[in-house]
């Protein structure tokens, strides 16, 4: 039986710390050697933030790693919003590629890749800091060989629409802190139990936003509908890869506030698609909808054909079978 997807790790991680001053020199290290003071920030004010990117091996034996720059990025940003030292994205940019040039055999080839998990979190012994930052921090970058999301064969969610609570705080959304996946657990956990739903669709008072790990995209006819990016949500890097190669595709567009009252009236639709976007599974179906104990079929029930147009469109970049016009990709 194959390790659950996330759960092999390479034996060595690229890691620095900051000491109030300046960031140490990254070095290669034991995966498990990270020692920590129990009083250390992030074990109290959950000062932590992480990044998922994949590298990739293409026919050639070449590695790619994708869109590395945008997702390096998105950390300086949950850095800074989270009030953590600010990062070197020059400096991550070289562990992350010194990371997977290390275990650049170990790189699967499609449809598994290498994820890459650089993490930062606040090391400073203070339990006094509830409302203040962590002065010192670590950041390191983990890598995981990964398998096919989909080896199962293609599963259509089932989404529960939660129209009461939120994700998380509105003000946090836009970051990728492990509070933000915590604060989600709990009403996914009580989907699951009460009507067999895979994920939760946020939806505070009737504004679609997203679930507990991906973007949501609905697809009607030509045009996909997604919410205008702001702070409530993930500025999901698939998301934005997605959306780029649909109006490639000559696709209409939406960025735009989506109801639940439209949603479940445009799922309706024989045509209509629901799908979830995010690094592992890239864009996953959604066949069922679940409000108010009521379950609403989002079209036809199955896989559409423009979800699986737009996965395959996606994946033919990231594993080199097609050109990368968008210069997605980063060679080690």
């Amino acid at each position: 039986m194959a390790a659950a997807f996330g759960t092999v790790f390479m034996p060595e991680m690229a890691i620095s710390w900051f000491d109030g001053t300046r960031w140490s020199q990254p070095e290669m290290v034991a995966s498990d050697s990270i020692q920590l003071h129990p009083g250390a920030h992030v074990l109290h004010y959950a000062s932590t933030c992480f990044e998922g990117l994949k590298a990739f091996r293409h026919e050639d034996g070449s590695v790619k790693i994708f869109r590395m720059d945008r997702n390096i990025a998105r950390m300086a940003q949950s850095s800074r919003l989270l009030a953590l030292p600010a990062i070197d994205e020059a400096e991550l940019s070289k562990m992350i590629l010194d990371t997977v040039s290390r275990f650049a055999a170990d790189v699967p080839a499609p449809p598994g890749s290498l994820y890459i998990r650089p993490t930062h979190f606040g090391t400073e012994a203070a339990i006094g800091k509830a409302a203040a930052p962590s002065l010192t921090s670590c950041l390191y970058v983990l890598a995981s060989p990964v398998g096919d999301y989909f080896s199962g064969g293609d599963k259509c969610l089932r989404l529960k629409l939660e129209d009461q609570g939120m994700r998380c705080a509105p003000h946090n959304g836009m970051i990728k802190s492990g509070g933000n996946y915590a604060s989600a657990l709990r009403p996914i956990m009580e989907a699951r139990e009460e009507c067999q739903a895979d994920q939760v669709l946020f939806c505070p008072n009737g504004d679609v936003q997203e679930t507990g790990a991906a973007n949501f995209l609905l697809i009607d006819g030509n045009e996909i509908i997604t919410k205008a990016l702001d702070e409530s949500f993930l500025h999901g890097v698939t998301r934005d890869s997605i959306l780029t190669l649909a109006r490639d595709m000559g696709m209409q567009v939406s960025e735009r506030e989506l109801t639940v009252a439209e949603l479940l009236e445009r799922a309706a639709k024989p045509g209509c698609e629901a799908a979830l976007s995010g690094t592992a599974a890239v864009l996953t179906p959604v066949g069922t909808l679940i409000h108010h104990g009521k379950e609403y079929q989002v079209g036809t029930g199955g896989v559409g054909p423009t979800t699986v147009k737009l996965r395959k469109a996606l994946n033919a970049i990231q594993w080199g079978q097609a050109e990368d016009i968008h210069g997605w990709l980063t060679s080690i």
